[in-house]
């Protein structure tokens, strides 16, 4: 394997991934020097750097590789090879949205009711493009920061970024349209990819970082059941492909472990403990790898 050099998010995203990149075996500290962040694998070099910059970077070379959300990618228009969609963001486990946002007593409904009307927002780019697939014509002014406080002083509209609406709702605004749905992608430099090395390494992060998201939603689940009870347990108990059975020194007692959705274990455990399973361990996971 080559070194590789890693973007990595800085601001609203930098947190979730620092903590998905630890639970994907690779500890990330940041010292004086945040835009030199240090990570635990002496063959990635990392650099902290806004989200909306790393594609530009990732396709003209200065990084290899890099952690940026799929809307930033369409913003620049770069031209880079997506390897992994990973979903998730600042607070869940969820999409991001660009939605159009107007003030609750607002006239305006539709896409349509844009026209002529000024929009706020950072991503122009994603704005015009959108505009343009429905024949509206508006001014789009790109906001340096704090764009749902602009509406209705100073714009008509605004189209920004949300996960839960909290934000937009605190100000008074509701959404008209979801303009783009955005995930984190792992994207590499289409020279590093033909790279050999660099691509076995980008590959394994790729395949570390997806086993930390699956795991984020799953758990282990043990437990010790009689012969008697066994296949009604197995009945109850759902797993990746099939439950893991192992004889116990204790004559007609099974061990039986497997990895479930973490949403369905207040149901599991009670109908398995009616079953007849006993000594019910629940076991939080780093990593499921398919």
């Amino acid at each position: 394997m080559n070194k590789i050099v890693l973007g990595l998010p800085k601001g609203s995203l930098q947190e979730a991934t620092f903590l998905i990149m630890k639970k994907a075996g690779f500890a990330v500290s940041t010292g004086s020097r945040s835009y030199l962040p240090s990570v635990d694998d002496p063959l990635i070099e990392a650099r902290l750097i806004r989200a909306q910059e790393i594609s530009r970077y990732v396709e003209h070379g200065m990084l290899d590789a890099g952690l940026t959300g799929h809307d930033w990618i369409v913003e620049n228009g770069s031209d880079v090879h997506e390897v992994a969609n990973l979903v998730y963001a600042k607070q869940g486990m969820r999409p991001v949205r660009w939605v159009v946002a107007v003030p609750n007593d607002s006239k305006i409904k539709t896409v349509r009711d844009l026209a002529g009307k000024r929009i706020a927002t950072e991503a122009v780019g994603i704005a015009k493009r959108y505009l343009k697939q429905h024949g509206v014509r508006a001014e789009v002014e790109f906001s340096w920061g704090a764009t749902e406080v602009k509406a209705p002083e100073l714009v008509d509209a605004i189209i920004e970024l949300t996960e839960t609406g909290s934000s937009l709702r605190a100000n008074n605004l509701r959404i008209v349209d979801t303009v783009l749905e955005s995930t984190t992608r792992l994207i590499a430099n289409r020279q590093a990819w033909k790279n050999a090395g660099k691509r076995a390494k980008i590959e394994q992060l790729a395949m570390l970082l997806r086993g930390a998201l699956e795991a984020e939603s799953r758990v282990l689940l043990k437990m010790n059941v009689h012969e008697d009870q066994l296949a009604a347990a197995l009945k109850i108990l759902p797993a990746l492909n099939a439950p893991t059975i192992n004889s116990l020194s204790r004559e007609g007692w099974y061990s039986v472990e497997s990895v479930v959705e973490e949403r369905v274990v207040r149901e599991i455990i009670p109908a398995l403990k009616r079953a007849g399973a006993e000594g019910i361990i629940e076991i939080a996971l780093n990593k499921v790898v398919p």
